[in-house]
């Protein structure tokens, strides 16, 4: 069962949100968590925490996730009662609205949790333990994705992690938005971006990164998504990358954590 509190623990968020924010994030986890979904004995129950002061993003969730396991289910949580007052309207078979914050207040262990722009406003500090709270409520072969995007979803930068710890980080972008890579580097979530400095892993990265997206001028021509195509695997002769052409030419790239983990 949940852990009991007498009050949910956490902070509100600005609330901010918009439809369709959180496609890039929603697509990568249709397309790389769905086996472990469809594999649940029992309904999977994924949870979009904070969902903000409106209720797309989790309505959008459960249409994406259902897609690749019609079983699931999604709950938001939210620690303003307002926002999941206003909420509520938007209930449905598979949709529920909770009152809640890291305690994650549902019964028993969850396959997702999605916590996009919930951290930015907490010290670098405080994200080692929120991570450990959020994983310790995850069933076997869960994932939670924390990350940040900008306010209509162009870029994103998220983290993935099972019960052990942090996984993988995934950069996601509008291609055609895109001046260079490191233009990403203010989407990086609360654990990184304060170490985008000379000196960290995750400059050192992005450095790379632009440097490969340069020599792959040439390929312009042909579209941002095949620059996009030849800088990544010009970069992954020196980087851990986890993902392959169907994810690159989607605008995304994983690394292994261990590769960009702060020093």
């Amino acid at each position: 069962m949940a852990p009991r509190t007498t009050r949910p623990v956490g902070t509100a968020t600005r609330g901010t949100t918009n439809p369709n924010r959180l496609r890039r994030m929603d697509r990568w986890i249709a397309a790389v968590h769905g086996p472990a979904l469809r594999r649940s004995a029992e309904p999977p129950v994924a949870v979009d925490l904070g969902y903000g002061a409106a209720p797309w993003t989790a309505v959008e969730l459960l249409g994406r996730l259902r897609t690749t396991d019609p079983r699931t289910e999604v709950v938001g949580i939210e620690i303003e009662p307002a926002r999941v007052a206003a909420a509520r309207p938007y209930e449905r078979e598979g949709l529920t609205f909770l009152h809640g914050g890291f305690e994650v207040p549902v019964p028993g262990e969850v396959a997702l949790i999605r916590a996009a722009n919930v951290l930015r406003q907490y010290d670098e500090g405080a994200v080692a333990a929120v991570w450990a709270r959020l994983c310790a409520r995850l069933a076997p072969g869960g994932l939670l994705v924390e990350g940040t995007c900008d306010e209509i979803g162009r870029r994103h930068v998220w983290v993935a992690l099972d019960r052990t710890g942090p996984r993988t980080v995934t950069f996601a972008t509008r291609l055609g938005s895109l001046d260079r890579p490191s233009d990403l580097a203010e989407r990086l979530p609360k654990a990184l971006i304060h170490r985008n400095v000379p000196g960290e892993p995750v400059h050192a990265f992005l450095r790379d990164f632009d440097r490969a997206w340069a020599a792959a001028a040439p390929y312009a021509s042909l579209g941002a998504r095949q620059r996009w195509i030849r800088a990544v695997r010009d970069l992954a002769a020196d980087w851990p990358l986890t993902d392959g052409y169907r994810r690159w030419r989607q605008g995304e790239v994983t690394v292994r954590w261990e590769a960009l983990a702060p020093r």
